[in-house]
């Protein structure tokens, strides 16, 4: 009995040493297996002697390895060398104008142990601080709400809309911005895909024909105008007036009959016409009832056959208003 108990202890002091070597062997390899990993650093404060000519030894494209290619910068307003006010004018940074100080990223990069100020949409930076970078010379009007609009507010950065190292950014294009807004909002590009919309889809119109992305104060909707009217009268200026007789919901707000982006219905409107001017205007002692099956002369129905097709504005064709001195019920 005495010799087994001695044969269980010696094994569990094996085990125990054999236990507590492994565990000094992986201590051991820790810290080697840490040290691998690079260390990034932060931006240094010296900008590279040589400018745009140290970053194209690596950024560009006829290079042995290329990565992140920048040679569509010269075809930029950013490249322009004659501008005085371009990064790559007479006075400018070049490329450390917009990525900050890069001498300590150009000695070290083979070690991968510097980085530069990163403007791409999976930057470690936060939005806020890139847009800094992009507001320190695009500060003018049309930016001025930007620190108080939906686009600042939900972390949009200048560079998840805007592509710099391009000769023609499609965002300022009009025929290719839409599909940029689009990435986000979807349920807009949808609207105009409806029978009748604006002509977005066909490149005769932009977002920003309406809409200021920058922010525009107090508007709603970030538009180009203090009001609704006011950015439709830029295009409907017929509608603007003034009207002898002026129908009240059209000098208040267009959009209480229109939509703006798209609608199966006519002329962007948000219900079907009868519906529409019977959600303001009673039917009571006025023939404004729409013949239906059972409304049909004959089956003992009424209804009113003004009211078929185009209905209300069969007769009332000047909804908008009107200059006819008997236009007050805007007939025809």
């Amino acid at each position: 009995m005495n010799i087994a108990k001695a044969v269980l202890s010696t094994a569990l002091v094996l085990t125990g040493l054999l236990w507590q070597g492994t565990v000094l062997a992986e201590d051991e390899e820790a810290p080697a297996a840490k040290s691998s990993a690079p260390v990034y650093e932060t931006p240094g404060d010296t900008y590279s002697e040589n400018g745009a000519d140290s970053c194209l030894k690596c950024h560009d494209p006829d290079s042995d390895t290329p990565t992140f290619t920048t040679a569509d910068i010269f075809k930029s307003k950013h490249g322009r060398r004659g501008d005085p006010h371009a990064p790559f004018g007479p006075h400018g940074l070049q490329c450390e104008a917009c990525h900050g100080p890069g001498d300590r990223h150009v000695r070290q990069s083979a070690h991968r142990t510097s980085t530069i100020v990163s403007l791409k949409a999976n930057s470690w930076m936060p939005a806020p601080q890139r847009n800094e970078i992009c507001l320190s010379c695009h500060q003018n009007r049309t930016r001025n709400a930007w620190h108080a609009e939906a686009h600042d507010r939900a972390q949009i950065a200048c560079t998840d809309c805007h592509k710099l190292h391009t000769g023609k950014d499609p965002i300022l294009v009009k025929q290719t911005e839409p599909d940029v807004c689009f990435r986000c909002h979807k349920e807009q590009r949808t609207e105009f895909q409806k029978a009748s919309s604006h002509p977005v889809r066909f490149g005769l119109m932009a977002c920003s024909d309406c809409h200021n992305p920058h922010g525009s104060g107090a508007q709603v909707a970030m538009l180009n105008k203090p009001t609704v009217n006011q950015t439709c009268f830029t295009c409907h200026a017929e509608k603007r007036g003034p009207l002898l007789w002026e129908h009240p919901p059209v000098a208040e707000d267009c959009s209480l009959c229109h939509t703006p982006h798209g609608s199966v219905r006519p002329a962007l409107l948000t219900k079907s016409t009868t519906l529409l001017c019977q959600s303001c205007h009673s039917v009571a002692g006025h023939p404004a009832v729409a013949r239906t099956g059972a409304a049909l002369p004959g089956n003992g129905g009424g209804g009113s056959i003004f009211v078929v097709a185009g209905g209300c504005t069969n007769c009332h064709s000047q909804v908008h208003g009107s200059n006819h001195p008997a236009g007050a019920l805007f007939l025809r």
